[in-house]
């Protein structure tokens, strides 16, 4: 998808981040939350838990085990559905072995440890008898929070994917004699959910089962009504073959297949799902989680973070996050006229330290471009300067000429002998490329993860000096990165180019708090708000 980080600059470091841990798995259910952990379960029951939704462990194997098994969790109670009695291996098998079943089991808890967890068998919600156009394999579960009615979506290439409804209360067949609701064709592994207004139908197309020779990709529909019909983005139904792509194989991982939702609350979603392939892991099946993200009322596969050297620009002010020392001009730049607007006078990049904010987190913008010199024969030299430095060449000479050579970057090392040696404010200002508004993002050693991604720390490009969170809640810069949690930042896409950063850790607070700019020449921390461009940031290459 395009985004900000996309494009990357040969000066700048940047690597994507597989999950950390033991991830092999193929066909992988939903992930799921229980009891401060995250679980998922593959074909033949490979089970994967984890602490964090970054680092994965090999976990516990279910009562039952068999194909692409599903998970959702209804009340006090963890349904697992699972596909059984089809033919082994990736053959496609003959017309008289597509009998196959789905049943569940349910458990209070998906904790070993619990003295609630206790698989119990549901028996059968679902089946194929081998003769009719569906084969009942890779079930799907779908709560509707319209109408907490339950429904199971199943079917592969052999027919048709097909929905039933089940009783919430019990994760069995509501009506055991009821027709089941034909949806597509052309696909497996489907899923369900439900978005502002619409229902989305997802499946996997494309060759399963063949390593880094697969051709699986994730497909979509969506209908005002969860029976459909699923329509894709040019008006196709589902049903005659249509299905606006999701994602397909990136980078040196192959073969996207087997979605499922994460509703991470404060509006952020990701999935999960699998690569068939991926290279950097001798081409094993392993699992992934992305961001979720909406575009015209469509989801789009979002990117997860990705290590560099950025500006932190807010996406409501269009000002810049930046340590606040006094900025040096790159290449020594010229005098200027004042005038109003963060990074022209005090407290921006150039000028003075910053005011502290007041209640309402003016700060300093009230004194912007009073530090504007005097313009007491200023008349004369611009004009002395206008005539020169505009010959064929562009060359340098005059007031607006120039040098006439590229100036190259500011480095840190040219500057930081003017800063202060201990904690620094954070201040906003408009970006000048100068060193102390250059962040350096990487992954902090040994800091845990989150869904999809490892903690970071954000430091001041070519230096040590790292953005934390202060006692009184409020953001600074410190002299080093020790790892504390104050100093870990979680960086979540959640829009198009757009990302909330929220520390790991904020001293007395009892929920998540992001990095928001109260104007323009101010940051601070407030309690998300998915509404909010003042909690949004673009992350951008110098």
């Amino acid at each position: 998808m395009a985004f900000t980080l996309a494009a990357m600059a040969a000066a700048t470091a940047s690597m994507a981040f597989a999950l950390d841990g033991q991830i092999t798995i193929h066909d992988p259910s939903t992930v799921v939350f229980c009891d401060g952990k995250y679980y998922t379960w593959g074909t033949g029951g490979t089970p994967l838990v984890s602490d964090d939704g970054w680092t994965w462990r090999a976990g516990t194997r279910p009562l039952r085990t068999g194909a692409a098994p599903d998970v959702i969790h209804i009340g006090d109670k963890y349904f697992m559905y699972i596909a059984g009695g089809g033919p082994p291996g990736p053959q496609p098998p003959a017309p008289s072995q597509y009998r196959a079943y789905i049943t569940m089991i349910w458990s209070k808890s998906l904790d070993p440890q619990s003295p609630d967890y206790k698989w119990n068998d549901g028996g059968v919600v679902a089946s194929s008898n081998g003769l009719e156009d569906s084969w009942a394999i890779d079930p799907g579960a779908f709560l509707d929070p319209t109408t907490h009615r339950l429904w199971l979506t199943y079917g592969t290439y052999v027919g048709y994917i097909r929905l039933v409804e089940l009783d919430p209360k019990t994760g069995k067949r509501l009506d055991p004699n009821s027709k089941p609701y034909n949806l597509s064709i052309n696909g497996e592994a489907s899923d369900m959910f439900y978005h502002d207004g619409w229902y989305y139908l997802l499946q996997t197309r494309g060759s399963c089962c063949a390593s880094s020779n697969s051709g699986y990709n994730i497909r979509m529909g969506r209908s005002r009504k969860v029976t459909g019909p699923y329509l894709d983005n040019d008006g196709t139904d589902m049903i005659e073959g249509g299905g606006k792509l999701l994602i397909t194989g990136d980078e040196r991982r192959i073969g996207a297949g087997h979605f499922g939702l994460m509703d991470l609350g404060q509006g952020v979603y990701k999935f999960s799902f699998h690569w068939e392939a991926d290279l950097d892991r001798g081409g094993a099946s392993v699992l992934e989680i992305r961001p979720l993200l909406f575009r015209n009322g469509w989801p789009v596969a979002g990117e997860n973070f990705k290590e560099g050297t950025y500006e932190i620009q807010s996406v409501r002010t269009g000002t810049s996050l930046e340590m606040a020392v006094e900025g040096q001009p790159v290449g020594g730049g010229r005098g200027g006229r004042g005038g109003g607007g963060a990074g022209r006078g005090r407290g921006a990049a150039g000028g003075p330290p910053a005011q502290a904010p007041d209640a309402a987190g003016r700060g300093a913008q009230a004194d912007a471009g009073r530090g504007a010199q005097a313009d007491a024969g200023r008349g004369a030299q611009a004009d002395a300067g206008r005539g020169g430095g505009r010959g064929p060449g562009g060359g340098g000479g005059g007031m607006f000429g120039g040098s006439g050579t590229p100036i190259p970057d500011q480095q840190a090392s040219q500057v930081d002998s003017n800063w202060p040696a201990g904690e620094v404010p954070v201040r906003m200002a408009n970006y000048m490329l100068q060193a102390q508004q250059k962040w350096t993002i990487a992954p902090a050693p040994n800091g845990g993860g989150y869904p999809g991604s490892p903690y970071f720390k954000i430091t001041i490009a070519g230096t040590d000096r790292t953005l934390a969170v202060g006692p009184d809640q409020e953001l600074v810069v410190l002299p080093s990165f020790s790892g504390a949690p104050e100093q870990l930042w979680r960086i979540d896409e959640v829009a198009e180019g757009e990302w909330r950063i929220v520390p790991k850790s904020a001293a007395g607070s009892k929920e998540p708090l992001a990095l928001s700019a109260l104007g323009a020449s101010f940051a601070t921390l407030e309690k998300y708000d998915p509404s909010s461009e003042k909690m949004r940031w673009q992350i951008k290459l110098p």
